[in-house]
Formats: C-alpha cells, sequence, structure tokens
C-alpha cells in the first residue's frame, strides 16, 4: 500500500521513521511519500519537503511566514492528489495537519489516519470539532488522552503505547552499564547538571542564560549542554558566557545516563528524561513572567505542562514556569536534586508510576499493525 506521511519538527520525524519502519515490516509492499526528515529518509521512500523547511511555532513566526506557510499547504495539497496514497498519516504538528486532513478527508476522499494525536487538551480544544469531522482514525501515544477524547468528548482513539519507551528501551540495551561518557567526550572528573534548554533558538535564548547562572552555584559540578538538530554550537555560546561549557548534538540519551540531575524545558524531554531514571527540575522562561504566569493559569485547561505530571496526574517533578522561573528557584531545586535522597526517592518512585501508566514498549509495532488492519477492513466494504 501506498502511505503519505506528514511531520513538522525533529520529533515528529524520529517517530514517523520508526512508525515507517514497522509498516515495512508488516507490509513488503509499502511506499512510502512524506513530508518530513533525514530519520524518514534512511527509511526509504520520497522525501517531498525538509520539515526544516516548514517549522514555524508561535503567532509572529508564522505570520512572517504566512505566504511560505500556504505555499506549503498547497504543494502539499497537490502532491497528494497526483500521488493517490492509501491513507495519509499526519504525525502531531496540528496546526498544519489538520487544515491538510480537512482537504484529504472531503476533497479526495482518502482515509486520514493521524499518529500522535493533536494536544489539543492543553488548549484549542475547539479543534475537537475538526478533529471528528476530518480524522478516519486517531492514535495516541498518551495514556490520559483516552479519557479526554472518549470520556469528555466520546471521540473513539486509539492507544497504542508510547514511542519513547521503544527509543529509551533500545539505548538502555545497547548502553548498560556504559560509564564511558566523560571519557568520551574527554571532560573533567566532576558529575554532571545536563541542561535541555529547548529545541528551537527562541527557547534557547530565553532559557539558558538563567539556567547557566543558576548551574554556577554549585562548582562541584559541571554542566553539560544537550544540542538540537540544525542549531550551531555558536549559537549556543552567546549565552553561556563561557567557552568550556560542553556542548553535545546527538548524544541525549547517553548525557542522560551519565548525568547526576537534569534541569529541562517541557516537553518530550521530560519524559526521556524519567525514563533515564534521572532526578530533574522542569523549567520554561517566558518574556512578561508575570502576564504570561496569569494567562497560563486562566486558559491551560491542565494542572501541569510536563509529561512526567500530566501522566502521573500529580506531582512528580517541580514545573518552574513563567513567573515561577528564576535563577534563585532553579539554584533551590537543583540543591535538594543533587543532595536530597528522600526527595529524589520520592520521585524515582512517581518514574516507575508513570512508566506502568505507558505500558510496554512496542507503540510503533501495534500502530502499525492497527493502520494495516484498518486500511484492509475499509477496501474490503468498499
Amino acid at each position: 500500500m501506498k502511505y503519505y506521511l506528514i511531520v513538522g519538527e525533529a520529533s515528529g520525524d524520529l517517530h514517523a521513521s520508526h512508525l515507517m519502519t514497522a509498516l515495512q515490516q508488516a507490509d513488503p509492499a509499502a511506499e512510502f511519500r512524506f513530508l518530513g526528515g533525514d530519520l524518514m529518509k534512511a527509511v526509504g521512500g520520497t522525501l517531498v519537503k525538509h520539515y526544516k523547511q516548514m517549522a514555524y511555532m508561535g503567532f509572529v513566526p508564522v505570520l512572517l511566514h504566512l505566504p511560505e506557510i500556504l505555499r506549503n499547504l498547497s504543494q502539499c495539497k497537490k502532491d497528494i492528489r497526483a500521488w493517490q496514497p492509501d491513507v495519509v498519516i499526519p504525525v502531531d504538528y496540528p496546526g498544519f495537519n489538520l487544515k491538510i486532513a480537512r482537504y484529504v478527508h472531503h476533497q479526495l476522499h482518502i482515509p486520514v489516519y493521524y499518529y500522535i494525536s493533536p494536544k489539543i487538551w492543553a488548549w484549542k480544544e475547539y479543534r475537537i470539532k475538526n478533529i471528528r469531522r476530518d480524522v478516519d482514525e486517531l492514535f495516541s501515544i498518551l495514556p490520559f488522552e483516552t479519557n479526554f477524547y472518549e470520556g469528555k468528548h466520546h471521540y473513539p482513539i486509539h492507544y497504542v503505547g508510547n514511542p519513547t519507551v521503544d527509543e529509551v528501551t533500545a539505548f538502555r540495551t545497547a548502553h548498560a552499564n556504559d560509564n564511558s561518557f566523560i571519557d568520551t567526550h574527554a571532560l573533567p572528573r566532576r558529575p554532571i547538571i545536563a541542561l535541555l534548554p529547548g529545541s528551537r533558538r527562541q527557547e534557547i535564548k530565553d532559557n539558558l542564560p538563567e539556567l547557566m547562572a543558576a548551574v554556577t552555584s554549585f562548582p562541584d559540578y559541571q554542566p553539560v549542554i544537550a544540542g538540537a538538530p540544525g542549531i550551531e554550537a555558536d549559537y549556543y555560546r552567546r549565552y553561556t558566557k563561557t567557552a568550556n561549557v560542553k556542548i553535545v548534538f546527538e548524544q541525549t540519551y547517553a548525557l542522560l545516563q551519565a548525568a547526576q540531575a537534569a534541569v529541562v524545558t517541557s516537553g518530550t524531554a521530560t519524559l526521556e528524561t524519567a525514563l533515564l531514571n534521572v532526578p530533574q527540575v522542569v523549567c520554561y522562561h517566558t518574556p512578561l513572567k508575570k502576564l504570561i504566569g496569569f494567562l497560563k493559569r486562566k486558559i491551560l485547561t491542565v494542572r501541569y505542562i510536563s509529561l512526567v505530571n500530566l501522566i502521573a496526574d500529580r506531582e512528580v517533578v517541580k514545573e518552574l514556569v513563567a513567573d515561577g522561573m528564576s535563577v534563585e528557584s532553579v539554584r533551590n531545586e537543583l540543591d535538594r536534586l543533587l543532595h536530597d535522597t528522600d526527595y529524589i526517592d520520592r520521585m524515582r518512585e512517581g518514574y516507575a508510576e508513570v512508566t506502568r501508566r505507558l505500558g510496554d514498549a512496542g507503540a510503533p509495532k501495534r500502530a502499525a499493525e492497527q493502520i494495516i488492519k484498518k486500511l484492509k477492513n475499509r477496501k474490503s466494504v468498499q
């Protein structure tokens, strides 16, 4: 069968590449065409456009690049119409993908099977009407989404497990008892504090200066920064105020495995850190802190921003966001993560609970099998 996938950022490229591999294993005749990235390209098929040419997030960047975004939408629609796939599989990235879903579903009458459901439970809940209207099947990777979509909105979804479990499990299996990180990177023999300041330039600019200021209060430890794909080391150095801080790329799991504690911006990284059992604090700096803090309390429909706390449905890790984040608050929380063993033990008990709720590895395989089964059933009744 012919599968058309659409992703808009690095995490989507990673998850979609694993889904494509699983689809190939279940359907040896699988053909792929996609808007995606290098990892998807490595699996096989035709890369139509790289996600780096599409990844505009936030009101101002979207407004500034609106003509290009509209061209991308138009080109994607034309390409799908010309190729006539058996299914279109959007992966997260709802601003773009829900527009494509509407066109594909109503104009081309091609089924839309959405992998990694949009996080409308956080905000923009009104998008449920678009999903109900334009998405044939929705595949979730977060266990609490079942209650949101099915319990609250009576829209059936498929929870297939979380692919991050697969990725971390594979890493830990391949690197069990690997203590070579410090030697590999020629680092001083001091314990490490991992800094994960975000995957976008604005996040790094906003978060990294305060994280660095907090970490310098612990001279017996060394900060190491996890570099994001496509962002050069010199960009980080603008905000570290020193050339001596190590920045590693494509080695986030190895860094976390070697770290004593981690300071993480919200996102999938918080879940990865938990699955690697590293004590963490979640931080997210915003301009106009007091205003954003007020709006967060009034607009967001969830109590937490980190996946760890959302999955546990309680505070497992401290979240320092907007007006809650400062050099002092990060420093105080780091002190607990490095020295308060009872606090660390309670956090790790929370991590174990999160792991249980996520379930076993195998999310891409389960999703692929369900996608193929539903497509075959659909064809049989046409």
